[in-house]
């Protein structure tokens, strides 16, 4: 685990065996505690958890960022190049749909990064980026 305080997270899943497969086999992140309607993940150091509900998650819209529409909620990880590449090649590999192919967005500016969007299987959008500067995370 980073420096940084660690974030925790719970969102919904409609179907928690989908969910183990889709977090534990296709992302590979360690499963924590569960229960028949939980589950806790070691998200790179924070803690996510999907929890049953009776139905999937309704996608509130979408907003421009560069020529792409980002799906709005999202949530994600700020990633080293090195693993935002090794998590795209395992979602390609595992037949994962992306919303947004992993690309290069804001190319030659303070927020350079790799970027790009999936979904799990409850519908719930995921942004995994990496910055070629972290220190421009918040660089305007």
């Amino acid at each position: 685990m980073s420096q940084r305080p660690a974030v925790h997270l719970a969102i919904p899943v409609d179907d928690l065996p989908a969910a183990r497969l889709f977090y534990g086999q296709v992302l590979g992140l360690p499963e924590g505690r569960s229960t028949d309607h939980w589950v806790d993940w070691d998200f790179e150091g924070h803690q996510l958890v999907t929890h049953l509900v009776p139905s999937a998650p309704q996608p509130v819209g979408n907003s421009q960022v560069e020529r792409h529409s980002v799906p709005i909620p999202h949530f994600g990880l700020l990633l080293t190049e090195e693993r935002f590449h090794a998590y795209a090649q395992r979602l390609r590999s595992a037949g994962v749909r992306f919303d947004i192919e992993p690309y290069l967005r804001f190319a030659g500016e303070p927020a350079e990064q790799w970027t790009m969007f999936f979904r799990d299987p409850a519908g719930n959008a995921l942004e995994f980026k990496s910055f070629r500067d972290e220190s421009m995370v918040f660089a305007r």
